[in-house]
């Protein structure tokens, strides 16, 4: 019995620590007594959880606050030590890699954007990714000595405990634990790889427009299509570690006038398999399900060749063919710009999209999708599109939003992890316990 006591008072004092150093963290520094009335705990109660967390390095405290225009002694003031360490937060995709680094804080002092050639090999692509960790720490003023945990995001399914990819068609390179080991090797810190949809989603409601909604499905969309899926404000990750692999659902009946691309020879047909879950690349030659093959990159950039053509824009037609591995970006660039071929095309996958969101809706009854990834550029006119193909279904709809942090959502997501591990590890909390993701 006096065990369990143990346990439970161990356990008490270690939610009570991290609920004093998540509301130290938002401001430049508290009195004891200001932190005890904002967290709800007694005085002493407080003092004991400062005291823990002074011990590992993330408090201190300050001089009295002799300022004050209180009666009696002056209070003790105490901050949060977001200089003590740094942390690293990776994407790496068929298309880029993204590097920043963040103070414990979560303020990023350093990142960079690498593009990537089409057709990189696994190992080539690790190694570009350990030079550009390094040119980011530089002129930052760090070294590899200075980073206490790194979160890595990839496409594909990936065991988190283990950080091993499992599958990962659009980079298969990159398959097994080649990433986790050598980030392990180079870094000398812990480090966690996950699917770069489930930490997109975590970097969404951490820094996307302030988001703390508890019901949530976040939507990658570009040449492949992954959820991210919040129930209860948790990361809701199913049986087999890939809910959200909405890339496979089969909406479109036979005949319906939606025929999937066949992505050929092109740019297009060869990069389609971009950031997002993926599932067994068996089902088709490309890794692609039935959905991604119907709204994904490679059939947005056939259908607005096709309305081109029809239209007799031969402008627009040569600067796709012209565009070649980046034939999506241009189409991107050509809904912001208005170009007609451009606008039909997100028009038709827009409905086909919607298919998918009422599905989404009628099993999770979600109270909002966010739409992230590349066709989160095309902002209020993809909204507008796809909202204009929900109105007719019988079921009320979720609000729909685009990310504000487009394709930098699986930095923030991997850097807010490696921060909450930090956390954990400080507090003494296991691994695998209820997570953290504002």
């Amino acid at each position: 019995m006096e065990q369990v006591v143990a346990a439970d008072t161990r356990f008490m004092r270690e939610v009570n620590a991290a609920a004093v150093l998540r509301r130290l963290r938002s401001e430049p520094s508290m009195s004891v007594s200001a932190l005890a009335k904002a967290v709800g705990l007694s005085r002493q109660a407080v003092t004991r959880s400062l005291n823990a967390l002074a011990e590992e390095g993330l408090v201190e405290f300050g001089p009295l606050d002799r300022d004050s225009t209180r009666a009696g002694r002056p209070a003790q003031l105490v901050r949060f030590r977001a200089e003590a360490g740094h942390v690293l937060g990776l994407s790496i995709s068929p298309q880029d890699l993204r590097v920043a680094v963040a103070d414990l804080a979560g303020t990023t002092s350093s990142s960079r954007v690498v593009q990537l050639p089409s057709g990189l090999g696994g190992e080539q692509a690790v190694e570009t990714l350990l030079s550009t960790i390094g040119a980011v720490l530089e002129p930052a003023g760090l070294t590899v000595g200075d980073i206490w945990f790194a979160t890595a995001g990839t496409p594909g399914i990936v065991d988190p405990a283990t950080g091993v990819v499992k599958l990962i068609p659009s980079m298969p390179g990159l398959g097994g634990d080649v990433l986790v080991r050598r980030l392990k090797e180079s870094l000398g810190c812990p480090v966690y790889v996950d699917n770069d949809v489930k930490l997109a989603t975590q970097g969404e409601r951490w820094r996307g427009a302030e988001r703390r909604e508890d019901s949530l499905v976040m939507l990658h969309w570009g040449e492949r299509v992954g959820a991210g899926i919040v129930l209860n404000g948790e990361l809701y990750r199913g049986a087999s570690n890939d809910a959200g692999d909405v890339g496979f659902l089969d909406v479109f009946a036979d005949g319906d006038g939606t025929a999937p691309a066949a992505p050929g020879p092109g740019a297009a047909g060869r990069r389609a398999a971009g950031p997002g879950a993926a599932g067994p690349a068996a089902r088709h030659p490309h890794g692609l399900g039935p959905f991604e093959r119907r709204v994904g990159g490679a059939e947005i950039v056939r259908l607005a060749a096709a309305a081109a053509e029809r239209d007799g824009d031969d402008a627009f037609r040569a600067r796709i063919e012209a565009a070649g591995e980046r034939a999506f970006d241009a189409v991107l660039d050509a809904v912001a710009a208005g170009a007609p071929a451009a606008l039909e095309a997100i028009d038709v996958v827009a409905g086909r999209f919607a298919r998918g969101v009422a599905a989404i809706r009628a099993i999770l009854d979600p109270r909002l999708v966010v739409i992230g990834g590349p066709l989160a550029r095309c902002g209020e006119t993809l909204l507008d599109a796809v909202r204009r193909h929900l109105a007719g279904q019988p079921l009320g709809q979720p609000a729909l939003e685009v990310s504000t942090l487009r394709d930098d959502a699986v930095v923030h997501g991997a850097l807010r992890h490696s921060i909450g591990e930090i956390e954990r590890s400080a507090l003494g909390l296991a691994r695998g316990g209820r997570q953290e993701t504002r």
